[in-house]
Order: structure tokens, then C-alpha cells, then sequence
């Protein structure tokens, strides 16, 4: 009987350290004199990198409640901030304005992500053994990291944009591409879907392209008319494989 009181008091005792190791904190951090706020979460020390990029709204409790998800599954996140620090538009224009911009200025967008490795880095994140992510915008800014090279075992989108700009190619790419897509998607066309299947074959690169059906755009996004629960369960699910096989 001792010992399993002493059990519990232990358990109780730990309790308070488990919620501490996994809550997590927003990072305000500086890119090229600007100033920018992501969230970081990591369950344990070393554990595996999940750079996340957010949507077209900008980092918000969507990428918040992501990245608790997967923390929970034992991998470190960083949410990454594209618009700067307290930039989180809400009306579609601004969206549009925010996106376009980076869209436009291709560099500007890689560099900020580089940056979002980097701070990761400097709270201690593993940056060598990391995966990227992204949803809607953010999966195309994904395919541009991509294409920039950087040093990540995979890359992968949800429902992102697909369309490869002109003068850019996958030459570069080091790790291997995970792309899912609904196939009832007006926004991005299945026509953009085999464009970058047949890029990434021509260039060599590992990839797996699945398609979700009667999945619209933003099929991901909970409580929207866009959500689709089967394929985003799906979706998270080969997700999850990726990570598995990629992480280790």
C-alpha cells in the first residue's frame, strides 16, 4: 500500500513538469530588421523538427491547435510567421495584399523561412532531422523552400498551391515530397496537380501525390463549409506516415 501511494505522489509530483515540457510559447524573433512572433512547442529535448507554415490569414490557433497535435505525437514544432509580427489579416484583400507580396518577391519568402529555421535552432530545436509543412499558401511557400534547397529531410502540403513560377525548377531539392490535394479543388487545378508530378519526376525527386475525392479546397480547416472530416483524417494520417518515415 506504501508503495503505491508513493507511486501516486511521484505521478502527482511530475504532473506539473509533463504540462510545462509541453506547452508551448510564442517566439517574437527578427528577419532582415523586421520583427515577427511564432510558436514553438517541443514535447522533449531533441526530438524531431516540424517547421509549419501557416495560411493565407497568417499564424493563428489553427497552426496553434496543428502544432499541439503534433507535439503530442512527439515532435518538436515551430510555427513560422510570414507577415510580421502582429500582422493576421482578416478580410480578403489583406490577404491577398500579404500573400501577393511574398509571391511577388520570391527571395523575401525564402529568406523567411531560413530565418524561421534558424530561430528554431537557437531555441534549441533539432534542425537537422526536420520536415516542413504548409497549409493552403503555406504549402506553396513549402514547394518554394523546396526549391530553394534547403537542408530538410521532406516537404509537405495540405491543399497547397502548386504551380511552379517560371525560371524556378526542383534542381536543388534534397528531400522527398509528400503532396495532398482535393480533387474537387477549383482553386488549385488537378491540371496544376500533373504539372508538378511530372516536374518532380523529371527532376528525380522522391514524391507521393494523393488526391482526396470530392475534397475542396481547405478541406483541412475545421469548422469551415470547406471541411471535409474523412479527408482530413486521411490526409493526417499519411501525414503522420511521412513523419514516421522521414523522422527518426
Amino acid at each position: 500500500m506504501r508503495i503505491w501511494i508513493s507511486a501516486i505522489i511521484v505521478a502527482m509530483s511530475l504532473q506539473p513538469l509533463i504540462a510545462r515540457a509541453a506547452a508551448g510559447e510564442h517566439v517574437k524573433y527578427n528577419v532582415a530588421g523586421a520583427s515577427y512572433e511564432g510558436y514553438y512547442i517541443s514535447p522533449a529535448k531533441n526530438a524531431p523538427l516540424v517547421l509549419l507554415i501557416h495560411d493565407w490569414d497568417g499564424l493563428t490557433d489553427y497552426e496553434v491547435k496543428r502544432a499541439s497535435m503534433l507535439a503530442e505525437m512527439g515532435y518538436a514544432v515551430f510555427a513560422a510567421d510570414l507577415f510580421g509580427a502582429g500582422v493576421r489579416p482578416t478580410k480578403v484583400e489583406d490577404k491577398r495584399q500579404h500573400t501577393g507580396e511574398l509571391y511577388k518577391h520570391r527571395n523575401k519568402m525564402r529568406a523567411l523561412m531560413f530565418g524561421a529555421l534558424e530561430t528554431a535552432a537557437n531555441e534549441g530545436a533539432n534542425t537537422g532531422n526536420a520536415v516542413a509543412m504548409g497549409y493552403c499558401f503555406g504549402g506553396a511557400a513549402v514547394l518554394e523552400l523546396a526549391r530553394a534547397g534547403a537542408d530538410l529531410k521532406g516537404f509537405a502540403t495540405f491543399h497547397g498551391g502548386l504551380k511552379t513560377p517560371d525560371g524556378k525548377n526542383y534542381s536543388q531539392t534534397k528531400g522527398d515530397i509528400l503532396v495532398m490535394h482535393g480533387s474537387a479543388d477549383t482553386v488549385v487545378t488537378m491540371d496544376q496537380f500533373a504539372a508538378l508530378t511530372n516536374q518532380l519526376e523529371t527532376a528525380g525527386v522522391k514524391h507521393q501525390m494523393v488526391t482526396y475525392g470530392g475534397a475542396p479546397h481547405a478541406f483541412t480547416v475545421f469548422g469551415s463549409e470547406r471541411y471535409r472530416e474523412e479527408a482530413d483524417r486521411k490526409a493526417w494520417a499519411l501525414f503522420t506516415e511521412f513523419l514516421n518515415e522521414k523522422l527518426r
